[in-house]
């Protein structure tokens, strides 16, 4: 029987499951997230979501956030953001021999070559009106026959330039036949291999783990919210955001509409123990299965995350602390980028094999990582005990290392 009390200590329920798959396996590229985001997620919120919560949709893009008390801007506000958008390739030009010329956008040229993807086309008759078209893959070299020996060996790589998908068009006039298809530059790519269940215990693997998981989490946290009586005192906006993958331009306009006093942002992250070649960088020790991640450094704010922490101590959450630098490299950096002061900070869940075709995680991860977003949002709701606590808390016990205590070692002496 599962834990009902520490469900990230189980196996996901194969309908949670379910419900992961269908949010990575929309076709949502970038600039053409509403696959994802209205036609799965929105559903979902509104499938739940008590009275008096709406769905707030953008004209810009396709992003939409749950609001437990919208209009309503003198509550306190929690933001937690996770990205619909994909990355994706793109058609840039049609050859005489049929191939279809594509560029690699953020993925290693050498992770495609082989991999079968799905190409969207906009009708050129019915501006608007998309058609998909399975069966391709992606290509570079051809056979190894014809690869001159450095390619062989390994000493060269592949270049971005190389790269095309092979639809098999073959006898007369083959740029006619893909012209003749509708096919134009700019089409979008994806991979073509959803998520199922990995071999090692409670794991699961597929393309676009990079970002569905953080709307999976950003959604079923709102469940949990919703089923455990709602949001009382503070106003939570549960964000799927877009643009993510271009310089996070969605979240921080969502960010500069709704001025949140907080932001949680929700992203994957590595699993630096089981990266090949990067020991000598002495990488925070972050495992897939150890539970959620926690950003320490950059923009955090220490107040958020200590809320964070204390609530993963008291259920008894597995969480792991990354360290970052500059830049969260997350939608946790919406509120600074979109002029907007707010407490903020970036949760997520290790990954092995980003933007790839074979990203993998673990569901306990994505499970801590959900309840403790949830448990959070909750212990806040509590913390507002009347209207303005929250504000005045974050405003005013901003930590002090002028009033750090002295730390000795304790010797060697025996208990």
């Amino acid at each position: 029987m599962a834990n009902l009390s520490h469900p990230w200590a189980e196996p996901m329920p194969d309908s949670q499951f379910q419900l992961m798959h269908d949010i990575l396996a929309a076709p949502s590229p970038i600039g053409l997230e509403g696959a994802m985001s209205h036609g799965v997620i929105k559903p979902y919120f509104e499938s739940f979501a008590p009275a008096g919560w709406a769905v707030q949709s953008f004209k810009g893009h396709a992003g939409v956030i749950l609001d437990t008390h919208p209009g309503d801007d003198d509550r306190f506000k929690v933001m937690v953001i996770g990205h619909a958008d994909k990355i994706r390739m793109q058609v840039r030009s049609i050859g005489d021999d049929g191939k279809i010329w594509i560029n690699s956008d953020s993925f290693l040229p050498t992770t495609l070559i082989g991999h079968e993807v799905s190409l969207f086309s906009e009708d050129p008759a019915a501006p608007g009106s998309y058609r998909r078209i399975d069966g391709g893959t992606v290509e570079a070299l051809g056979a190894i026959h014809f690869a001159d020996p450095k390619l062989r060996s390994g000493e060269r790589g592949v270049r971005k330039e190389q790269l095309y998908l092979e639809l098999h068009i073959h006898g007369a006039d083959k740029k006619k036949q893909i012209e003749g298809l509708g096919i134009r530059p700019g089409d979008s790519i994806l991979m073509n291999r959803p998520i199922r269940r990995g071999f090692g215990p409670d794991t699961f693997y597929g393309a676009y783990l990079d970002n569905g998981l953080g709307c999976f989490v950003a959604a079923e946290a709102a469940r949990l919210v919703a089923e455990s009586g709602g949001a009382k005192n503070i106003r939570m906006l549960f964000t799927i955001a877009t643009y993510e993958e271009i310089g996070r331009f969605g979240s921080r306009v969502m960010a500069g509409e709704l001025r949140p006093d907080a932001i949680i942002g929700v992203d994957v992250n590595h699993d630096y123990a089981a990266a090949p070649g990067i020991g000598d960088r002495r990488m925070a020790p972050i495992e897939m299965g150890k539970g959620f991640t926690m950003s320490v450094g950059s923009i955090v704010s220490e107040q958020l995350n200590r809320r964070i922490e204390t609530v993963a101590n008291n259920l008894e959450i597995p969480m792991q602390r990354d360290v970052v630098g500059v830049d969260t490299g997350t939608d946790g950096m919406a509120g600074v980028l979109g002029n907007v002061d707010c407490a903020a900070t970036s949760v997520g869940m290790p990954l092995r094999n980003m933007h790839t075709i074979s990203e993998s995680a673990c569901t306990r991860d994505v499970l801590a990582c959900t309840h403790a977003v949830a448990g959070t949002l909750q212990a806040l709701d509590k913390e507002e005990t009347q209207p303005g606590v929250l504000a005045v808390a974050f405003c005013n016990n901003h930590p002090r290392l002028d009033s750090a205590q002295p730390l000795k070692h304790p010797g060697f002496e025996s208990d």
